[in-house]
């Protein structure tokens, strides 16, 4: 058996993940990451949420280290944030966070250690193929999160642990409760660690940079309206960007340069194609055919990858340039590669 440094967030998921650790055999050891130090009531860096994995790694009998990576978050995560809407992209802070700081950093400080793997509580699988390891999708598909870690390569995945990824959410859960764990009943983060549901994106971004007025078209070059910053402003956003009439309208383009919204119907946003760029590969199609998935949740549709162009099989809504974009292999849905929308 191994010895796993096991990322608690506070949560049910990484709780159990550390639970079955244990009784697999393992030497384990709960670690939290202070990540960040300004106002926080949401997702997993409130006091609270290092005070449950700390109480729940004592349940367990761990030994629970806490690691400051508050700098690496700042310059990794929370500042390309903040140049992202500037520069009219709409970023994936968590993904993001996921690269620079859940796992490298924590790879990096488990080496450091003598810990042979680190483990969270992800709803994915890390699958052995004939060139090394893949990331799969978890068992629960409605709480599947390959998504989020799609970036892990062969190295670090040989070194990643998903243990819950095999279960369900209510298996988890009733887990949590047979073992009597404090996070048994914990709802699910659903929201970015630094926005506050007070304040908002909105009052995060006011504190840090200026926003720019700007002017809202209709497809046709018509002002229909204006709005306070374009900053806030996303593709296929319908909230707070005037349509004019009774129909639905929605973003259909955002224009930084000029400060210039332009708004249209649903039928506006289809499209053919998705430029990407970042774009990387960890296996290639076999046939060239494949399942794109550009949020977190959302469908993977079909779809081919033609150099740095995805081509639907049908119109799909545009992506955001800054989002995600996520290839998987149709046949077994693992992970083939990812970039972002251009």
């Amino acid at each position: 058996m191994s010895a796993v440094l096991v990322a608690m967030s506070g949560g049910v998921d990484s709780s159990v993940a550390a639970a079955m650790l244990l009784d697999e055999g393992h030497e384990v050891v709960g670690v939290t990451m202070r990540l960040w130090g300004g106002e926080s009531d949401t997702g997993c860096c409130s006091v609270a949420d290092v005070d449950d994995a700390r109480r729940v790694a004592q349940q367990l009998g761990l030994d629970h280290l806490v690691f400051n990576f508050g700098d690496d978050f700042l310059t990794h995560v929370v500042d390309p944030y903040v140049a992202a809407h500037v520069a009219g992209r709409t970023p994936n802070p968590c993904i993001e966070c996921n690269r620079h700081v859940k796992f490298d950093r924590l790879l990096a400080r488990a080496e450091r250690l003598g810990i042979d793997a680190v483990a969270t509580g992800h709803h994915a699988r890390v699958l052995a193929v004939a060139d090394g390891f893949r990331v799969g999708r978890g068992a629960d598909r409605p709480k599947d999160q390959s998504y989020v870690v799609h970036m892990l390569g062969p190295a670090a995945l040989a070194r990643v642990r998903f243990p819950v990824g095999d279960r369900t959410k209510a298996d988890v859960r009733a887990m949590a409760a047979a073992l009597g764990l404090r996070t048994a009943d914990k709802p699910d983060s659903q929201e970015v660690c630094f926005i506050t549901t007070g304040g908002g994106r909105e009052a995060f971004l006011a504190s840090r940079i200026p926003f720019t007025p700007g002017v809202v078209v209709d497809t046709g070059g018509r002002t229909v309206g204006h709005v306070d910053a374009v900053e806030l402003v996303t593709l296929g956003q319908r909230r707070g960007v005037t349509g004019g009439g009774g129909e639905r309208r929605y973003v259909v383009a955002v224009d930084r340069e000029s400060a210039t919204i332009t708004v249209g119907s649903g039928a506006d946003l289809l499209t053919g194609e998705l430029p990407l760029r970042d774009l990387q590969w960890v296996a290639d199609p076999e046939d060239g055919s494949v399942l794109v998935q550009c949020s977190a949740h959302g469908p993977a549709r079909p779809a081919v990858v033609d150099g740095a162009t995805v081509r639907w099989a049908e119109p799909q809504r545009r992506v955001a340039p800054g989002q995600s974009v996520v290839v998987y292999d149709p046949a077994d849905e693992l992970v083939l590669g990812g970039g972002t929308a251009a």
